[in-house]
């Protein structure tokens, strides 16, 4: 009967020892989406009067892919190099007729304007 308490006692202890180190669960991204105090930059026209690392949200087409992570993005009021780096890519995939919303911010280097996108989305 000894025996059985031991084996028992045993036994729970090594599964809440289990338990307590099993790897935790992955948290949840999220986060606000709405109204800022900061403008956006909603238009690629805009983006080449932009400060650095001005916000942008951007609605139109990749129209090209220039290697690595960067590509071609295209609204109705001109053409901006985009890099996207593949953990930003939110499951999408993308074709030239896959109308996007892309989130980021302006980089501005000497001689060109950039854009790091932070988020790809499907636009609706």
């Amino acid at each position: 009967m000894k025996k059985l308490l031991v084996v028992s006692a045993f036994l729970l202890s090594t599964s809440a020892f289990a338990a307590t180190t099993a790897a935790p669960a992955q948290p949840a991204h999220g986060g606000f989406t709405g109204p800022s105090v900061t403008p956006v930059i909603k238009t690629i026209s805009q983006v080449k009067n932009a400060q650095d690392d001005a916000a942008v949200e951007l609605t139109g087409y990749i129209t090209t892919s220039l290697g690595n992570d960067d590509y071609m993005f295209k609204d109705n009021t001109g053409e901006i190099k985009v890099e996207i780096d593949h953990n930003d890519w939110n499951g999408v995939n993308a074709t030239p007729s896959t109308k996007l919303k892309i989130r980021g911010e302006v980089d501005k280097d000497w001689s060109e304007r950039t854009i790091d996108v932070k988020a790809v989305a499907l636009a609706n």
